[in-house]
Parts: C-alpha cells; structure tokens; sequence
C-alpha cells in the first residue's frame, strides 16, 4: 500500500495557514471553488473574462463557492447580486451573463473613483475614504443592496468576500449566513452593505484603508466565542484589503473543497533604476515589493499542491506566459503584449474601452488555457476572443 504524508506534514507545502480549529484530517468535499485576486481595476476585468469563458464552458453553473479579496470582490459582489437572475440554458450557460455582469462592470471601469473618494475624504467632514468608496460602489454596482442579498446555499455558490482584521491579524469573511473571524466571533445573517462589505475587501493601504465597522456586540453568536469576543473588538472592527492577509483569496475555500481554481489578476513590481524616495510614494513602493515576493510564494504553494495531488484544479495568472500550457490550440496571446496588460496600474481609475476589451479577451484567453489543459480536456477551444477587434 502507498504511504501518504500525514496532514501536518503537508501544512509547510499548502499556501493557507492552518489554525487550531482547524480538522487536519478531514478530507476536502467535492466540489469546484472559485478564488479571485486583488489588482483594482485590472484584475476586475481580468476576472471577467474568466468568467466569461467559464460560462462558455457551462462550469460557472456548478461552482460551490466564490472567494474574493480586493479588485476581485468587486466582481464577485456584482456576480453575487445578479445570480439568481442568470438565466441558464440547457447547457448550464447564462445566456443574460453580458447583461448582467459585463455592462455595468464596464460601465465602472469608465470612471475613476478613487482619487475623488480620497479628496472628499479628506475634505469632507465626517466622511472618509472609505466611505466615499462604498458609496461609489452602490452608486455603479449594488444600490442598497446587503450580503442578504446573495444567493443562498441552495441558490447558489458562497460567496464570500474577505477582508484582512487589521486588529487580530486574521481574516474577516463577509458572506450571507455570516461574518466575522476565528479570533472574535461570529454574526449571524449579517445586514452589512454590500458595497461596504466590498469596500473593506478592496481598500488598498496606505490610501483607501481602513474601513471601520461599528457594531453591537450583543449581535455576536455566543456559540463562536474566541480568544477575543470582548470590546472592543466587537465593537469597531478596524478591516484593511483582503489581499493584505490572503492576495489570492485562498483561505475560505482551499482548505473545504476538492477543486481549486485560481484567477490571479495581480500585478507585479517592475524595476525602477531611480525609485521616489517622498516618503508615502516610497511605502506605496514597498508594499507593492512586499505583495509581489509573498504572491509569488503562495502561487509556487498553489501549483506544488497541484503537483502533490493535495487538490485538483487550475491556476491561471495575468502575468502567465500561455505559451508554458503547451497546449496546440491555445488562444494566440503573445508574452510580450500581454505582459504590457500585466503592468497596467493597481488603480480603481477609469480605463480606455480598447484596455478594457484587451484585458477581458487576456483573461478569457488564459482560462481556456488552463481549464482545459488541466481541468478537463475533451472542452471544446473558443472560436474568438470576446473582443475580436481589440486582440490582445
């Protein structure tokens, strides 16, 4: 008989961190997860594109679970809201996807709003950043809608949209039967905006964090007490971007489902022979530096799994070379050009409409790469981009 190695002798090759709650010896429940990076802009229409073409394939149907932080949450909300609206054929394709998803998504890669919501965040009394944030998301995406807006478990996949716990240094879920983390508890059926909710998720520090969060802590569920169910963590939660804690969004699925996929729009640090040396340009510098060395980490994590057989599943990136898929019928999308894409900045500042379409047609490219090099390979290639006259 084949040994295996035992649960904690695989923790150090996993790229989540597991905790004392945690069951080593449960096996992962079948079922594909969906995780969707950060990257502002960017990534958001990355992500749709894989989206788009995962509805193509009719697998968008079946995901169990969507895990999102930052620019991918934004995405996620939008998809969360719309879902049970979808309309799905008998090929398990939602035939009112562009509808529902694409337009207002593009619509809002037409605006700029975060150097607007940082000015009157400043300016304005009694309002923050955050709050100017939040309310340009419900202005473009979600109205008044909440996390009980999002479909149930029996509608649905999960979504949940993370945050990092700038307090407790863990975590913060935010999905429709709960929010919270391990150290201090949970609240049941939450009734946060989603456009908060998604606000947190994607405040990228220094200039969109924190996003803070009053609370009653007579709402925390006794039940889920942990080490720190006390004010005033139950009181003001104090969250920053979720990519901070988890940049790919791993956590809330990888360690409960069998299949993982991966949509990394994340950016990367390019050289700069002459960096600012102004000190707030100067820290903006070092947490890029800082996100891409630990992307890059979890993402060797992520494929060394693969490998290992510890999940199945597939992980695509914006910075990717399709060429490395090997795959015959691969989408032509030469390194050199959508390297260019890659390098588009990390801003929730408006896009050209040629930009958009090239990065949604990247996006769609690499996931049919990977989907059907390591996912299932009997899927049939796409026959064009869904932006033809913009290529890559």
């Amino acid at each position: 008989m084949e040994e295996r190695a035992s649960p904690k002798a695989t923790d150090n090759v996993q790229p989540v961190r597991f905790i004392e709650t945690d069951n080593r010896l449960a096996q992962p429940t079948p079922g594909i997860a969906l995780c969707l990076s950060g990257g502002g802009y960017r990534a958001m229409l990355f992500h749709l594109g894989a989206l788009w073409r995962l509805n193509e394939f009719g697998l968008l149907r079946g995901l169990v679970r969507i895990s999102s932080v930052s620019g991918g949450s934004i995405i996620a909300g939008l998809l969360g809201l719309h879902w049970t609206r979808l309309q799905f054929n008998e090929n398990n394709i939602g035939t009112n996807f562009e509808e529902l998803v694409v337009k207002p998504i593009r619509l809002l890669a037409d605006d700029t709003i975060d150097e607007g919501s940082i000015i009157k965040g400043i300016l304005l009394p009694r309002r923050t950043i955050a709050d100017e944030i939040a309310a340009a998301y419900r202005k473009h995406l979600f109205g008044n809608a909440t996390l009980q807006d999002l479909p149930s478990d029996n509608e649905g996949p999960r979504f949940v949209i993370n945050a990092t716990n700038v307090q407790d240094n863990v975590l913060w879920r935010f999905s429709k039967p709960f929010m919270g983390d391990y150290r201090v508890g949970l609240i049941r059926n939450p009734q946060v905006d989603l456009g908060v909710a998604v606000a947190a998720s994607s405040a990228f520090p220094p200039f969109l964090s924190p996003v803070v969060l009053k609370l009653n802590p007579t709402d925390f569920d006794p039940s889920t007490k942990g080490d720190l169910q006390f004010e005033p963590y139950t009181s003001e939660v104090v969250l920053t971007d979720g990519g901070v804690y988890d940049n790919l969004g791993l956590e809330t699925a990888w360690k409960v489902y069998e299949t993982i996929l991966v949509s990394d729009g994340g950016g990367g640090s390019s050289d700069e022979p002459k960096p600012k040396r102004e000190w707030l340009e100067h820290i903006y510098r070092v947490l890029n530096l800082i996100d891409t060395q630990v992307r890059s980490l979890r993402k060797r994590q992520v494929v060394g799994s693969y490998q290992l057989g510890l999940r199945k599943g597939t992980y695509w990136g914006i910075r990717t070379n399709i060429a490395d898929y090997h795959l015959p019928t691969a989408m032509s999308c030469p390194f050199d050009k959508t390297i260019l894409l890659a390098n588009t900045p990390t801003r929730l500042k408006a896009l050209d409409r040629t930009l958009q379409e090239q990065l949604i047609n990247w996006g769609y490219a690499v996931c049919d790469a990977a989907i059907r090099t390591h996912l299932d390979q009997t899927l049939t290639q796409p026959g064009t981009f869904p932006y033809p006259g913009s290529g890559i």
